[in-house]
């Protein structure tokens, strides 16, 4: 298959096999293993920011002047999911609702809470192999990246099916929004790469943007519901486990 809809789909697989654990689990998924695996996509998602987009952003540039790209890249990657956050009505599969009151059903807003989350990485895979096509990285990066994005989608994609079986919808229906939740990633991709001519102009930007939306959805979502009630110490050691397995990924195969 060609490197580039390798890159592009992978992340999309992992969500839809995480959605289908809701065909071989029951409705509610035990607390302690959906803490370790919230801390483990927390791990993963932030090393991926680290090796795999901040400290590229910073290396393409020399002197002091290196950071200031990556730097507003960063807080301006904040800032537009922080708005997104603020103006889209969705629910987290632990917590109450947030965003603007809305006539939609709790199913929908659960969906809508994991296509936030997903949106900015989709983001960042398409950045990477837009560098890779423009010979600033190689594509092993970018596979890396999707790899590690696609192994923490695994997790994800189960802990929005099986909070959706638990609402009363089938198992199918449970399945099937889990794993389309999972689409805006290829669509977030292909919308950079169609951007690419302009990205590559200020790739720095691009690669802390993505990097600051993905530490953002850590900050504010995932690493709370890991720490919430008991059994947080379960998501420290799912979270350094992913940390440590998207750094050696990174490493290894970038």
């Amino acid at each position: 298959m060609n490197p580039v809809l390798t890159a592009l789909i992978i992340p999309f697989l992992g969500t839809a096999l995480g959605s289908a654990f809701v065909f071989f689990m029951r409705k509610e998924m035990p607390e302690p293993l959906q803490k370790s695996l919230l801390g483990f996509a927390s791990g993963v998602m932030v090393a991926a920011s680290v090796w795999s987009l901040l400290i590229p952003a910073i290396g393409m540039g020399s002197g002091t002047k290196a950071v200031v790209s990556p730097t507003i890249g960063l807080l301006a990657g904040f800032a537009f999911l922080l708005f997104i956050d603020y103006i889209t009505p969705h629910i987290h599969p632990i917590g109450g609702p947030e965003g603007p009151e809305s006539r939609l059903s709790r199913t929908a807003k659960l969906a809508l809470a994991v296509t936030i989350h997903n949106f900015p990485e989709g983001m960042a895979v398409g950045v990477t192999i837009a560098g890779a096509l423009s010979a600033d990285f190689n594509m092993t990066g970018a596979l890396a990246l999707s790899l590690g994005i696609a192994i923490q989608n695994i997790p994800e994609g189960a802990i929005i099916s099986m909070p959706l079986r638990a609402e009363g919808n089938s198992r199918l229906k449970a399945f099937g929004i889990g794993a389309i939740s999972g689409t805006v990633e290829p669509i977030g991709g292909i919308l950079v790469l169609l951007l690419a001519s302009s990205v590559m102009g200020i790739m720095p930007f691009m690669l802390a943007f993505a990097a600051g939306a993905m530490l953002y959805v850590v900050i504010e979502e995932l690493v709370p519901e890991t720490s919430r009630g008991e059994h947080s110490n379960i998501g420290t050691i799912g979270f350094a486990l992913g940390f440590a397995l998207m750094m050696v990924l990174d490493v290894v195969l970038g």
